[in-house]
């Protein structure tokens, strides 16, 4: 069991250990000081790939909106982030993974192109805020046989190998991020092969989803929640395809889920206009209480100059802003669309997904519920159920 997580700003002393070593070794010079200036970081990400391959099978705007938003993401971190001496780590490993995973996705698709002409069937797409049941609900669809998901590991390291150790790098990460944050499966149940939310496809394209929970960047967010999603959700859809030509699962519904569709639907049905579409529902209150609590987490480990009032005032604007996004994206939508209700799932889920399975249109097999009812288990017995009684008792303090 983690230790007791004494409040919304608390961070494990092993974090202020490895921060402290870092700033000796860069003032003793040991180690240079991590710089976070888009040509290091593109330079260093580069030096082993193929210049041609930044723009493999992408279009000439495609490539533009990367580097832009590169260019736009450092600046943000380096004016108004704050990170300390961990945050800066983690910032750079993140960006340089990115470019690097960019570039070997560029030279798969060179070397096979007839990846990115697999059919996929009608994706399931689960919309919802951050905190809103959307785990919940799309495990139990997932859950399904005749469904496919992503791997937690797919999703964070797409670039398919042979043999496949994705799931061992995956599984190896998540035990140094158990470390350095004890309190990561209160708030989201992980497993390396677990099905899991295709959130490492956005980040590597430098959506802002991923980075705006870590960081405070309100410049880069907004330079992002205003520009055009198309290009981000392009390099998605040809992920997917990858993906499912890999696992050989292109013709199962694809279960997806990721918070930030809520707030991008429009170019996300722009890319899956066949999709079936599950909205996750949830009062905002608790749905915004919880947010913070999440972010505050990531956070404080990342900045000595984590503010919640900060937290909260941007959480309770995104999730005004993701309800009315998502509100404009269904409008515009003619395809099925099913709403599944938070407090349903806790009174009788089977009925509520039974619910969503006539409204899609979907069989729901005895196969099915006995997969659904396993994982439902499963999730009854993991550490996030005691999330909800930890926000009760955590103090908030407003800054760390």
């Amino acid at each position: 069991m983690p230790p007791p997580r004494t409040s919304l700003l608390a961070r494990a002393p092993i974090v202020d250990t490895l921060s402290r070593g870092l700033q000796k070794a860069w003032d003793k010079g040991w180690t240079p000081p991590i710089v976070l200036e888009p040509h290091v970081l593109w330079e260093r990400a580069a030096k082993d790939h193929e210049p041609e391959d930044e723009f493999s099978r992408r279009s000439a705007e495609d490539a533009a909106d990367f580097r832009e938003r590169l260019d736009r993401l450092c600046r943000s971190l380096n004016e108004e982030a704050q990170l300390n001496p961990m945050g800066r780590a983690f910032a750079h490993g993140q960006l340089v993974r990115s470019i690097k995973q960019r570039f070997a996705l560029g030279k798969l698709w060179r070397e096979r192109p007839e990846l990115l002409e697999t059919e996929l069937a009608p994706p399931i797409i689960i919309v919802g805020q951050m905190r809103a049941g959307t785990t919940r609900v799309h495990r139990l669809l997932a859950a399904d046989p005749a469904h496919a998901a992503t791997r937690f590991s797919d999703s964070w390291h797409p670039v398919p190998q042979t043999p496949d150790l994705r799931p061992v790098w995956s599984g190896a990460a998540l035990i140094f991020a158990r470390t350095l944050n004890p309190w990561l499966e209160t708030i989201h149940p992980f497993g390396a092969a677990r099905a899991d939310e295709e959130l490492g496809w956005l980040a590597g394209a430098f959506d802002h989803c991923a980075y705006e929970a870590q960081w405070h960047i309100p410049a880069y967010v907004a330079f992002s929640e205003a520009g055009d999603a198309a290009p981000v959700y392009r390099e998605f859809a040809r992920i997917l395809r990858t993906d499912a030509a890999n696992h050989e699962n292109a013709n199962q519904p694809r279960v997806m889920k990721v918070p930030q569709f809520s707030e991008d639907l429009t170019e996300l049905l722009g890319q899956f206009p066949n999709a079936r579409v599950v909205v996750a529902e949830r009062d905002e209150e608790p749905t915004i209480r919880s947010s913070v609590s999440l972010v505050a987490n990531q956070m404080a480990m990342q900045s000595d100059d984590a503010d919640l009032d900060r937290i909260e005032a941007e959480w309770t604007r995104k999730t005004q802003l993701r309800k009315e996004r998502t509100a404009q994206g269904l409008a515009k939508f003619e395809g099925s669309v099913a709403h599944i209700d938070f407090a349903a799932l806790d009174t009788d889920w089977e009925s509520a997904i039974a619910t969503a399975y006539k409204t899609l249109d979907l069989t729901l097999s005895d196969a099915a519920l006995t997969a659904m009812r396993a994982e439902h288990r499963k999730a009854g017995r993991a550490k996030h159920t005691k999330h909800k009684e930890d926000l009760e008792s955590l103090s908030r303090p407003r800054r760390y």
